[in-house]
């Protein structure tokens, strides 16, 4: 809606027709009900015949109710009625003054064809002051029009009367094109307004539903990432413990206390997560218990699990924001996970920390006797597709696939400049070369 082109001022409604239906009654009683005081009055010795009256009269109020639905056609009409009441002596100025500023201003308000508008008003506004320079002229030349003022001089009365006329007649047509035009862009602008409104509200829509599936997908790969681990650990010792507990009652009974453990850490991990749903608030002021600085601790579970895994950190540890750090936690996380799902028994894992110059990144890699990466699909791709996700919201990328020499690797890389803004203590970083 650029331009007045683009947009059409809508129809009135029902209301609006009978407004205007009962301003035509209205005006066309009061102009009868006027001709006949002013005609009581003696100002219009040659008042004109009754049904002359009837047509000038009639023609200028009563099509004004359908002023707003074809307003040129309306203001022609209530011009024809103009002339007629004034060129053959319709005792009624006021009304039909009232009638013909209504229709033009109406066409200016309500026109859609912008152009027609302009030039409707200009040619009646046009037409109407040569019609009362004419008069004046030849009012000018008779000695019965305007009795008793002097026409004597360039600057007698007359002329004089003349210019007031002229002026009144200007200021009455600009007037009507002034006020016509306001009420054309005002509505625009209404329109305009309203419109913006409800984009804004469906933005505010579409950015709410954006939201809930957001906190959806964050919620999804949370759960995600605390069941698949830990109940993944949890598996494994529980058959270790029931494989050993005839033969190795002391190995089964380390394997079920693991076991213990993992559901323990499990449980407390779920209750953060609902404690934070329940009162989104608490989320930034809860102290985090994960991070790269407990990858150690990852290693130790995942190798207290049957899976021998080592923790290389390369490179000077420094601070990086609390999202990030628990982003890439959780890629190393469910990498392990990962690894004993489906890298088979005997296989080992290494988990590398690098604080480079260009990035910050983490990568697992297995050994895996199961080396195809179509035996590393079966499963539901969930896990991968949460890494990404993860590392994907913190402006980093994931790569998983097969390595070259045998087993599988994960890399997730975060930029350096997306890992400076938040700092944190240093020493939590280092700990995790310990």
């Amino acid at each position: 809606m650029e331009d007045h082109a683009e947009w059409s001022r809508p129809s009135p409604g029902r209301s609006g027709l009978r407004a205007d239906i009962a301003l035509a009654l209205v005006l066309a009683l009061a102009s009868v009900t006027t001709a006949l005081l002013y005609q009581r009055t003696g100002m219009y010795p040659g008042a004109a015949e009754p049904w002359v009256w009837a047509v000038g009269l009639g023609l200028t109020t009563l099509p004004l109710a359908l002023r707003r639905l074809y307003p040129v056609p309306v203001a022609i009409i209530v011009s024809i009625g103009f002339f007629v009441c004034g060129q053959f002596g319709v005792p009624e100025v006021l009304i039909i003054n009232i009638a013909l500023f209504c229709a033009l201003y109406t066409v200016g308000a309500w026109e859609r064809r912008r152009a027609l508008a302009l030039w409707v008003r200009l040619g009646i506004g046009v037409a109407m002051m040569v019609w009362i320079t004419v008069v004046l002229i030849v009012s000018s030349s008779s000695d019965d029009a305007f009795e008793g003022i002097s026409r004597s001089g360039i600057f007698s009365a007359y002329a004089t009367f003349a210019v007031i006329q002229i002026i009144t007649n200007l200021l009455y047509f600009s007037g009507a094109y002034f006020f016509g035009e306001r009420s054309w862009r005002s509505a625009r602008q209404q329109a305009l307004l309203e419109a913006q409104g409800r984009e804004l509200d469906l933005e505010r829509q579409t950015s709410a539903a954006q939201a809930i599936a957001l906190d959806r997908l964050a919620i999804a790969r949370e759960l995600h990432d605390v069941v698949a681990h830990h109940v993944s650990v949890m598996g494994i010792q529980a058959a270790a413990a029931r494989r050993s507990i005839e033969r190795d009652p002391a190995r089964a009974v380390a394997a079920l206390g693991v076991v213990e453990e993992s559901a323990g850490t499990a449980v407390d991990e779920l209750r953060r997560l609902v404690g934070t749903l329940r009162d989104p608030a608490k989320e930034g002021s809860a102290p985090t218990t994960i991070g790269v600085a407990h990858l150690s601790e990852l290693v130790a579970e995942a190798q207290s699990s049957g899976t021998p895994t080592t923790l290389i950190v390369a490179g000077e540890p420094r601070p990086i924001p609390m999202l990030v750090d628990v982003a890439l936690y959780r890629v190393v996380q469910e990498a392990l996970t990962n690894v004993r799902k489906h890298a088979g028994r005997g296989a080992t894992a290494e988990v590398r920390l690098r604080f480079g110059a260009d990035a910050v990144e983490v990568e697992v890699a297995d050994d895996g006797v199961r080396q195809e990466l179509t035996q590393r699909s079966r499963g539901s791709g969930l896990g991968l597709q949460g890494m990404r996700e993860r590392i994907g919201a913190v402006g980093g990328t994931v790569h998983a696939g097969r390595r070259e020499r045998g087993g599988f690797i994960v890399r997730a890389c975060v930029p350096n400049e997306l890992t400076s803004a938040h700092p944190r203590a240093a020493a939590a970083a280092a700990a995790a070369a310990s």
